[in-house]
């Protein structure tokens, strides 16, 4: 219990703080779920850990060239174990999700090659580099041509259509397992397997990628156990444990891997050079303490949705559904209280608790402003509780993240407190209107 002088200085009313304690009591047996979890991944984690023998001088750093980095190859290695994978790329040159991503398009692909998408348009930023945005460098301007299969009626892939939608000339399909700016399902594992083993069986050549961010560890296998020959992803998400301070990562057949290390360093150099320049304990440590990090972040979800839903307000997915990845939907169809809900969240971060976020034309977003709530240890790290938005309808807001599970419980009372101010908290269960 959070005392009323403690709750007084974070600025929860004690009526906020009764409903949503309320809220955490009933969701006991997902929590149990959850924690199960991320027990299996731990010991599937530390595995990797002794397997491959870590041990402190893969700590140390290279500069330079980074030659002979023994730290970076066997922390590869671990990635590669964990994924069951025969190789991996993981490195700090890699500046995020989407940068990862470009760089294996940009690996793989050739000029005349298409690039399927069969989870309908992927997310905002990776449609400047394919060229469904008009920017500099777009895979388009290589002559490598998109297309795209569209999710089901129940937001769900259709295999039958994925398949129907294959070219001569495709090279990649590719799965974008979260639902980037969208309130459509996030994608099991087991449905994306579903899709790429309908994809080999007609054209075993034709490469199966998974957009993996914000999915690592929610679920006790990965893709590239149900036939994704590559998964990408970015450390300041899930993976970096809220500790890596920058990265990306690749992983899947070691042909591919090496496509990509040209790609990212130059021919003729590979995975052979690139300095760690530091981060090698982050990186291992941020990966080992990963799946408490998740299982905290996947808490706040299920409690946010939980909250949130008896409030009133429309939420993907429930509270009782099962989880594929960290994001929670809020719909809130009001930009007013998407801007209350972002302050709330931002007043209950360690850092920068002061600011106040507004909407701004961010960097690689076409088409809206953007609000994001976030003041995290490491900038940008989504894995750290977080939540931003487009600001168009439906309103909805997409938290994400929490480095513990208590911090995240603080930040979904925060967001009820600061929305509070134009609407009003019932004592039991309220129905959204013009006041709750």
């Amino acid at each position: 219990m959070i005392s009323e002088e403690i709750l007084q200085s974070l600025g929860i009313p004690q009526n906020v703080y009764d409903f949503c304690h309320a809220r955490e009591v009933k969701l006991r047996p997902q929590f149990e779920r959850i924690e199960a979890i991320a027990e299996y991944n731990q010991a599937k984690v530390l595995a990797a850990f002794q397997k491959n023998r870590v041990a402190e001088n893969h700590f140390e750093t290279t500069t330079g060239y980074g030659y002979n980095d023994l730290g970076r190859d066997t922390l590869e290695a671990v990635f590669a174990d964990v994924f069951r994978t025969e190789d991996a790329l993981v490195r700090p040159q890699l500046i995020c999700g989407t940068h990862a991503l470009s760089t294996a398009l940009f690996g793989i692909l050739r000029p005349g090659d298409n690039l399927l998408y069969g989870s309908g348009q992927p997310y905002d930023t990776l449609q400047g580099v394919i060229g469904l945005r008009e920017e500099l460098g777009a895979l388009t301007e290589f002559g490598i041509t998109y297309s795209q299969a569209e999710l089901g009626a129940d937001g769900h892939l259709d295999p039958q259509t994925i398949v129907a939608a294959i070219r001569p000339e495709t090279r990649i399909v590719a799965l974008q397992r979260s639902k980037g700016y969208l309130t459509r399902p996030t994608l099991a594992v087991s449905e994306i397997g579903e899709v790429f083993r309908a994809v080999k069986a007609v054209r075993p050549d034709i490469v199966c990628m998974t957009d993996n961010c914000y999915g690592e560890f929610t679920e006790i296998i990965e893709p590239t156990e149900v036939g994704a020959d590559l998964c990408v992803g970015s450390l300041i998400k899930n993976l970096g444990g809220g500790l890596a301070p920058i990265g990306g990562y690749i992983v899947g057949r070691r042909d591919l891997i090496e496509r990509c290390a040209v790609r990212l360093t130059a021919p003729g150099l590979g995975k052979e050079q690139g300095p760690t320049l530091g981060v090698n304990r982050s990186f291992y440590q941020g990966l080992f303490e990963a799946p408490a990090v998740v299982e905290a972040a996947v808490k706040t979800a299920v409690f946010a949705a939980q909250v949130f839903q008896d409030l009133g307000y429309e939420v993907t997915p429930g509270p009782d559904e099962a989880r594929h990845d960290i994001v929670q939907c809020i719909t809130l169809r009001d930009p007013k209280l998407l801007e209350l809900f972002c302050a709330g969240i931002q007043q209950a971060s360690p850092v920068d608790s002061f600011v106040t976020p507004i909407p701004w034309d961010m960097p690689g977003y076409g088409g809206s402003q953007v609000i994001m709530a976030a003041g995290n240890f490491i900038s940008g790290a989504t894995i750290e509780l977080s939540a931003d938005a487009p600001m168009r309808e439906p309103y909805t807001a997409f938290l994400q993240g929490a480095l513990t599970w208590e911090h995240g419980k603080i930040g979904i009372m925060k967001a009820v407190s600061a929305m509070q101010s134009v609407r009003k908290l019932a004592e039991d269960v309220p129905v959204q209107g013009s006041d709750m």
